[in-house]
This record gives structure tokens, C-alpha cells and sequence, in this order.
């Protein structure tokens, strides 16, 4: 059996409260300084800084003839083209054409402003077409039961700005859904039928 001195005891206890002061002023590394983490694009200056070639660049809306809201189109850029994320509400259940269209331009309650398919190879319609098919030309978009859709589109070696295929060109650029299905090979737009949704992807310069 040990014994211990009155002086060993309260050296003891004294020891133990100096260890229990310092692991309360001590945090854990992982607790500190949490709510003053600087997001990795706010490091210089507030400037926005490109971290990842595929970030999202952009959204845009798609609007009725009527002028109704019927979802987004997120637009990002990587490797592999032009990617869009086609997010849609409100819109008529089915399968629907969607193409992107040779103007920047969206104006109801047609959208013929927006012109025709963007084809700048010069090309006819249609994936099935032997002479086919335009840059512009996407597979058809699916809107369930109740008006949504969510689908991805990337057209191989387009970009927004520079580059051979850019979308940000002298006319610009629109996305346009269409009312019944693309056929995939009937010039010169699938026979798709009446343009009922329209979203600007780059204006006019």
C-alpha cells in the first residue's frame, strides 16, 4: 500500500486543475476559426476564380408563348463541350424535340425569332439522317405527368465563347422545345412540330 504525503496530495490536485484549464482553452483543430472559412473562389479580392472546367457558367430560363416560367437550362463547359442541364416545369406531358437554334432571340408566341437549328458544318437534321445531322440537334426531352423534365445535354467541341463552335456568336444562340417528338432524320427539324418553349443561351453581339 502507498502512502502518499499532504503536500504529494495537493501537488497533485494542483497539477490536475492546471490540465483541466488547459484542455478547456484548447479546441480541437477541426472546431477553430469554422465560421471564419473564406470559400476557395472569394480569395482573391472577391474575384470569381474558375476552380473546375465543368463549373456552372450560367442559367437561363425558359419562357411559354404566353410568357409563363417553364424551368432553367444550366449551361457549363468542360472537356468533353458544352453541357446543358435541362431542368423543366409546367411544360405539356410527352416527348418533345429540343434543339438549340441559330439566333439569341425568343420572342413569343412562336419563337420564330429564334430561327433555325444551329448548323454551322452546314449539315441536314436528324442523327438518322445520312446527311446529318445539325450541331444543334439533341436527343428528345421527356416530360412526365406532371409538366417536369430533367435531362443533360453535351454537344462534343462547342464552347460558349471561342473555339470553332461558339454558341456566343455574332447571331447568338437559343435552346427551343418543341411540341411533338423529332423523328431524327425528317429535314429540316425532325418534324417536331410548333415551338412552345424558348430560353435566350447567348444574346446577339
Amino acid at each position: 500500500m502507498i502512502r502518499l504525503t499532504a503536500t504529494a496530495v495537493a501537488a497533485i490536485a494542483a497539477c490536475g486543475a492546471l490540465l483541466g484549464a488547459c484542455s478547456r482553452e484548447v479546441e480541437p483543430a477541426a472546431d477553430r476559426n469554422t465560421d471564419m472559412a473564406v470559400p476557395a473562389k472569394e480569395m482573391a479580392g472577391g474575384d470569381v476564380i474558375t476552380v473546375n472546367p465543368t463549373d456552372t457558367m450560367q442559367s437561363v430560363s425558359f419562357v411559354g408563348g404566353d410568357g409563363s416560367a417553364l424551368g432553367s437550362v444550366a449551361l457549363s463547359e468542360g472537356a468533353g463541350g458544352l453541357t446543358m442541364a435541362v431542368s423543366g416545369t409546367g411544360m405539356p406531358a410527352g416527348t418533345h424535340g429540343i434543339h438549340l437554334h441559330e439566333k439569341g432571340f425568343c420572342n413569343g408566341p412562336k419563337f420564330k425569332s429564334a430561327g433555325a437549328h444551329w448548323n454551322p458544318a452546314r449539315k441536314q437534321h436528324g442523327r438518322d439522317n445520312p446527311r446529318g445531322a445539325h450541331l444543334g440537334d439533341l436527343a428528345n426531352l421527356e416530360v412526365g405527368a406532371s409538366g417536369n423534365a430533367s435531362a443533360s445535354f453535351t454537344i462534343p467541341g462547342a464552347a460558349m465563347r471561342g473555339g470553332a463552335t461558339p454558341v456566343a456568336d455574332a447571331d447568338g444562340t437559343a435552346i427551343v422545345v418543341h411540341a411533338a417528338a423529332d423523328d431524327h432524320k425528317t429535314d429540316p427539324s425532325g418534324d417536331s412540330g410548333d415551338r412552345i418553349a424558348c430560353a435566350v443561351i447567348a444574346t446577339p453581339r
